[in-house]
C-alpha cells in the first residue's frame, strides 16, 4: 500500500485544526468565513463542511459561545468568541503543541537523512 503525501498532510491539518481555531477566536469574536479566509491565509485550507461540525462541538463543549448580530448585506450573523473554559483548553492545548513541536524537532535533529 502506497502513502500519498497529501492524505498524510490533510491528517496532519486536521490534527491541529481545533487549535487553530481556538486560536483564531481567541483573539477577536470571530464570523465563520473570517475564520475560513485565517485559516486559508495560513495554509490551512479548511471548507465550511469541516468548520461548522468542529464550531458546534466546541460550542456542545462550552468552549465556545455565540451572539447574533445584524448584517449590512443579509440576515443576522452568528459571531464566536471563546469562553473561560475555552480559554484554559485552548492553553492546554498550546503546551501539547508545544511539547510535540520539541518532540518532532529532537527527533528530526536526530534523524541520521538530516546528517548527510
Amino acid at each position: 500500500m502506497e502513502l500519498k503525501i497529501e492524505n498524510t498532510k490533510a491528517q496532519m491539518r486536521k490534527g491541529v485544526l481545533e487549535l487553530c481555531v481556538l486560536s483564531i477566536i481567541a483573539q477577536e469574536e470571530a464570523y465563520p468565513t473570517d475564520i475560513i479566509n485565517k485559516l486559508k491565509e495560513s495554509k490551512l485550507i479548511v471548507v465550511e463542511g469541516t468548520l461548522y461540525p468542529l464550531l458546534n462541538r466546541l460550542k456542545d463543549a462550552e468552549l465556545l459561545d455565540y451572539t447574533w448580530k445584524e448584517s449590512k448585506s443579509g440576515p443576522p450573523r452568528k459571531y464566536y468568541q471563546i469562553t473561560n473554559q475555552g480559554g484554559e483548553f485552548l492553553a492546554g492545548l498550546k503546551d501539547t503543541w508545544n511539547e510535540l513541536n520539541h518532540a518532532v524537532n529532537q527527533s528530526q535533529n536526530n534523524s541520521k537523512i538530516n546528517k548527510k
